[in-house]
């Protein structure tokens, strides 16, 4: 049995950026919780963090995260790919299960186990079972109303894929940076 916490949209538009998260927790296919916090501000407000995966090891990246860039001075990027070589070479990193997405309001990445940090070209990421549909809602969203604010996108997003995705649900937390 695994515990696993999903669905996170982060964007960047209009000069601002939002993270939006849902609050479900499932225990194989029983949900256990639907009002977890899955986003997080680091580094003084500057930084946005959001998870999803086994909800324990996505802790655990999230510290490893701040040391990164306290350590960086900020650095988004360096932080973000030093974490991604740690997390693949380190032996017991390695098996940690779970993916976060991490922006400054700049530059948005994913960063994954296997060594992966991807920054997108249209300045979306989503990850967690409900993120294809959150990415796709986002970007039909900003076709329709480009002047939408990143933090009525990702919120819209993030309803749109809970009505479809059985391991998303609508008690979605936004936070917004810039």
């Amino acid at each position: 049995m695994k515990f696993h916490a999903t669905t996170i949209i982060g964007l960047i538009h209009n000069g601002k950026a939002a993270m939006a998260g849902d609050g479900q927790v499932t225990l194989d296919d029983i949900v256990m919780k639907g009002t977890a916090t899955k986003i997080r501000t680091m580094y003084d407000g500057q930084i946005l963090a959001g998870f999803a995966g086994t909800a324990a090891d996505a802790l655990a990246l999230f510290e490893l995260f701040e040391k990164k860039i306290d350590e960086c001075g900020g650095n988004l990027a360096k932080a973000s790919v030093d974490l991604a070589k740690d997390w693949r070479t380190d032996k017991i990193l390695h098996r940690l299960e779970a993916l976060i997405t991490v922006t400054d309001g700049t530059r948005i990445f994913l960063i994954s186990g296997n060594g992966d940090v991807i920054e997108p070209d249209d300045g979306i990421v989503t990850i967690g079972s409900g993120g294809s549909y959150a990415l796709a809602a986002a970007r039909a969203l900003i076709l329709a109303n480009p002047k939408l604010s990143a933090e009525k996108i990702a919120r819209q997003a993030l309803e749109i894929a809970a009505d479809i995705c059985v391991y998303t649900n609508n008690h979605i937390t936004v936070e917004t940076i810039k």
